[in-house]
């Protein structure tokens, strides 16, 4: 049965044990690779920015986790976010500053109010699935630069939205930032090397809490750059975890995080069964992503503010600016 290891423990492989390599004298062997130059530059990291950043899904964890990302980062969080429901007299509190929640009805006229006092705001969208659209439509009638990072919706419909609207935005599957360089890494390994894996047969696990509704957008990426590899795969075969007593039990999920984790796992096996390879990435918490999307709006600001005439962005962009600041905790 598929399993994943927990990210810091060391437990027996889950598919034919993997071999260590071994020197002469017996001692293990580091195998290393340099990182691709196209994609990390040896750029300084950027000034510090302080613009206003508007979160939409502050009554979701990850909408919480960004603001308070955003406020500890020293941007000026603007105390409005909005719900799925109408919900009257109720406000979220982050560090300081308590956030008025909106209902649907609510939000043009609202966001509108916003842009006149905060005409260089920068919206970030953790919503839901079935709000992407809608809500990205709105932020394009708007003029409002957003970082969607719901996952989720018609993902054509949301890119023509940006298109038609010639408005800014930042659209990726993926806001960690390590877990970007792998996508990054794997990209890269597709164009190059087209077919190399042509005729393997791919297993893939993903595990999230329960509360996420769709399909992981991270591990669709990566299974399009394996299927550019030469490998055929039915996205109805994956396997998605959702079960809190199987993510304890089968996939290793610490008990602390059944509430908030990511984990992914991709098995390629050769024709013969001679030959295997596993790429495997765990995350717990919700930190990476929150820093990550701050990240992102910060890149958004920048490139608004200079007229830059590329309009759509992803994550990779911000990678390959240097504009990743260090890893922090809050």
């Amino acid at each position: 049965m598929l399993s994943l290891r927990p990210p810091c423990t060391l437990s027996p492989a889950p598919w034919p044990r993997r071999r260590t390599l071994h020197g002469a004298a017996g001692t293990p062997q580091r195998v290393s690779a340099a990182a691709p130059s196209a994609i990390v530059e040896a750029v300084s990291p950027p000034a510090r920015l302080s613009f206003p950043i508007l979160v939409n899904g502050c009554t979701g964890k990850m909408g919480l986790s960004v603001a308070e990302a955003a406020t500890s980062s020293g941007l000026h969080l603007v105390p409005i976010s909005f719900s799925s429901r109408d919900m009257l007299d109720r406000t979220v509190r982050v560090g300081h500053t308590d956030v008025r929640i909106y209902g649907p009805s609510a939000r043009e006229d609202v966001l509108s109010s916003v842009i006149d006092e905060f005409p260089d705001v920068v919206v970030v969208d953790y919503t839901a699935p079935d709000s992407v659209n809608a809500n990205a439509e709105l932020y394009c009638k708007l003029g409002l630069p957003f970082v969607m990072g719901t996952t989720g919706g018609d993902r054509q419909l949301l890119y023509k939205s940006v298109q038609d609207s010639n408005n800014y935005a930042l659209i990726s599957p993926q806001m960690g930032k390590q877990v970007v360089a792998f996508l990054a890494a794997m990209e890269i390994m597709a164009e190059q090397f087209p077919g190399a894996f042509s005729g393997y047969h791919l297993e893939v696990l993903e595990s999230h809490q329960a509360g996420k509704l769709d399909i992981s957008g991270t591990a669709k990426a990566v299974i399009a750059c394996f299927e550019k590899l030469g490998v055929s795969y039915d996205m109805n075969r994956m396997v998605k975890i959702r079960d809190p007593e199987q993510q304890l039990e089968m996939v290793g999920v610490p008990e602390e995080h059944i509430e908030g984790h990511a984990f992914h796992l991709y098995h390629l096996t050769s024709p013969d069964d001679s030959v295997s390879f596993e790429f495997q990435h765990n995350v717990c918490g919700r930190s990476i992503y929150a820093e990550g999307s701050v990240d992102a709006a910060m890149f958004l600001h920048r490139k608004v503010r200079s007229n830059d005439s590329k309009r759509i962005y992803d994550m990779i962009d911000v990678l390959r600016e240097g504009s990743m600041r260090p890893y922090r905790t809050f």
